[in-house]
């Protein structure tokens, strides 16, 4: 019986349940994903799909849920219809290891930096580490 409960427990962890709140799983149109981002605009879904699926990843998105907060059913219809959950279907990825582990490539070859992915920069200066950065 122990056996089995162990093997529960270690199944609820490898597929289910997200490591801590920075490697969240979402299913989006059925498949299992790592979500990227959450509540994001139609702009930074534009900005993070060609730069992800140049990496490789299967990049899916999803309408966000409306928050738990709303106000009116007009407001959950301009939330829902305006927000976006992005994932990629490679459930290992964690955004803040990609970036900081420099393994995400920008398409002129450069390594994405942190204020590149936040959109503060337009070119990627991976010459200037970004505790240096002003």
């Amino acid at each position: 019986m122990d056996r089995f409960i162990n093997t529960y427990i270690q199944w609820q962890v490898d597929f289910n349940m997200a490591i801590n709140q920075n490697h969240l799983f979402e299913d989006i149109d059925g498949i299992k994903c790592a979500v990227v981002e959450k509540n994001v605009k139609q702009e930074r879904v534009d900005f993070l799909r060609p730069l992800l699926e140049l990496n490789g990843f299967k990049v899916l998105t999803i309408g966000s849920p409306p928050p738990k907060a709303a106000a009116t059913q007009e407001d959950v219809a301009i939330t829902t219809s305006s927000t976006f959950t992005v994932g990629v279907t490679d459930v290992s990825f964690n955004a803040t290891n990609a970036i900081f582990g420099r393994l995400l490539k920008a398409n002129d070859g450069r390594v994405v930096t942190l204020a590149y992915w936040q959109q503060k920069e337009k070119i990627s200066h991976d010459t200037i580490p970004y505790y240096e950065s002003k």
